[in-house]
């Protein structure tokens, strides 16, 4: 009888070896030490000796590599938490380089400086303050600068109040107000640009959701500023600067409604939902064409212009000052302190220090308007510690945008009340670089001007009302928030 080889039991598949996970988890105080550091960091480095924030950023990361390495963490993990964060963030830092682009060539065609020519024109002695508060704004959205605005057609306002007797307070804060709406209204400027960077969101998806906090507010104080102004009644418009700035822009510049096809495409990418990329790139080209044809710049003038701002050309100082501005080179500041940021915030995640931190907030925020009122309260700190309207952005999303994330809020609201609760606050704070900036530039003080800046602390009352109705806090639709229509 032939005997049957008896087959072993077949073994069930075992699970391959998991890879022990690095480092050990801090603690609560142990995880504050890294964001405590870097607030001292910038708070004394940057607030009182003036030190760039992005040399104080890789201090207060490289303090974060050192505690993790002390809590076990390879440097290996600790660099692929830091390209990791990074990663996320190229979509938007892509589309910056681009706003570097887009403002160079609009300069060179004429765009900006005709925008910038007719809101001049547009100013009427009788409404004073109000049509401050109405130019600034519309030449801070065409140039994307609330310094440029503020350092040209501001300090022409200024010159006008004092020639027709206007207290110098409130015709400062109409020109502040006016100039910062523009700023984080303006696609072109580098404040909305690092929100939407360091909150994941979508520029022009930040840009519209922004409208129902930044218009009523700035409604509102055009009106105060229409009644306030009607008592300083009708007389004639005398301003030097102002006559030197429009006879300077018209003479070195050919206007045309077709010098509007670059915005025409911008807003019609915009309104279709098309990529921002090429949408800013094709708006570029246009406004190339448009600088060879209409104001004979050569092409090589022209990608001069794309690269580091158009050269200085109408030998006019205050003129020059206000169209040098744009090309790739100027985004490259802000893209360093995004950068530094993120290294920061990548080892911060990858040590678990961040975890340990966002853990003990969410005690804090399990509404949505405590979430509100806690990211309005970073951010007016951070801004007050700082002075930084960068920074003031940057530390709170750094800690926050998880939470907004895991309560399923879009990054589109994170990147508003950042900007309106940090950056746009910031010029109101007289330590901070705004605020010497203005005080400087404009012959004002801080606490002169501030009553009068309503738009820019309105704003933050608009939000907290909107945290505790939970009116425009968008949904998530996404994973990637960075594409239009998130």
């Amino acid at each position: 009888m032939d005997e049957k080889t008896v087959q072993p039991a077949a073994m069930p598949p075992q699970p391959p070896p998991q890879a022990p996970i690095p480092g050990r988890p801090p603690k609560f105080g142990v995880a504050l030490i890294p964001l405590v550091a870097m607030a001292l960091l910038l708070g004394v480095g940057y607030g009182v000796y003036k030190i760039k924030a992005q040399v104080l950023l890789v201090a207060a990361a490289a303090i974060a590599a050192t505690m993790g390495l002390a809590l076990g963490f390879k440097w290996k993990d600790m660099e692929r938490g830091i390209v990791d964060s990074i990663h996320k963030a190229m979509p938007a830092i892509l589309i910056m380089l681009s706003v570097g682009i887009l403002v160079g060539s609009w300069m060179a065609g004429g765009t900006i400086p005709m925008v910038i020519y007719y809101g001049l024109k547009l100013i009427s002695p009788k409404f004073f303050l109000a049509t401050a508060c109405l130019v600034s704004s519309v030449v801070a959205i065409a140039s994307g600068t609330s310094w440029g605005t503020i350092g040209t057609v501001g300090v022409a306002f200024i010159g006008i109040a004092m020639g027709l007797g206007i207290p110098l307070g409130p015709a400062a804060g109409a020109v502040v107000a006016g100039a910062y709406f523009g700023d984080k209204m303006s696609p072109l400027s580098d404040i909305p640009n690092l929100a939407t960077v360091i909150s994941g969101s979508n520029l022009f998806d930040h840009i519209k959701h922004m409208m129902w906090s930044a218009v009523p507010a700035w409604l509102a104080g055009l009106v105060i500023y229409f009644f306030v102004g009607l008592k300083y009644g009708a007389v004639a418009v005398q301003s030097d600067t102002l006559d030197l700035i429009l006879r300077t822009l018209k003479s070195n510049f050919r206007f045309s409604v077709l010098l509007l096809l670059p915005m025409v495409v911008i807003f019609y990418f915009a309104v279709a939902k098309k990529p921002t990329i090429p949408a800013m790139i094709l708006s570029s080209l246009v406004a190339a064409a448009l600088a060879v044809i209409f104001q004979k710049i050569p092409l090589t003038v022209v990608a001069t212009a794309m690269n580091s701002g158009l050269p200085a050309r109408t030998g006019v100082e205050v003129v020059d000052r206000l169209l040098a501005k744009g090309g790739m080179m100027s985004m490259m500041e802000t893209q360093l302190i995004a950068f530094t940021a993120f290294a920061f915030g990548g080892i911060m995640h990858k040590t678990g220090c961040l975890a340990v931190i966002l853990e003990r907030v969410m005690k804090f925020t399990r509404e949505v308007w405590s979430l509100v009122l806690t990211t309005i309260g970073a951010a007016v700190l951070s801004a007050m510690i700082t002075g930084s309207s960068y920074l003031s952005m940057i530390l709170p999303a750094d800690l926050l945008a998880p939470i907004f994330k895991k309560k399923g809020l879009a990054a589109k609201n994170l990147s508003r009340i950042i900007e309106e609760s940090g950056g746009i606050i910031v010029p109101l704070i007289p330590w901070s670089m705004a605020g010497v900036y203005i005080t400087g530039t404009l012959g004002v003080s801080t606490f002169a001007y501030l009553p009068w800046a309503f738009m820019n602390y309105l704003s933050v009352v608009m939000l907290a009302v909107f945290g505790f109705t939970k009116w425009t806090m968008s949904p998530r639709v996404r994973e990637d928030e960075t594409q239009p229509g998130s």
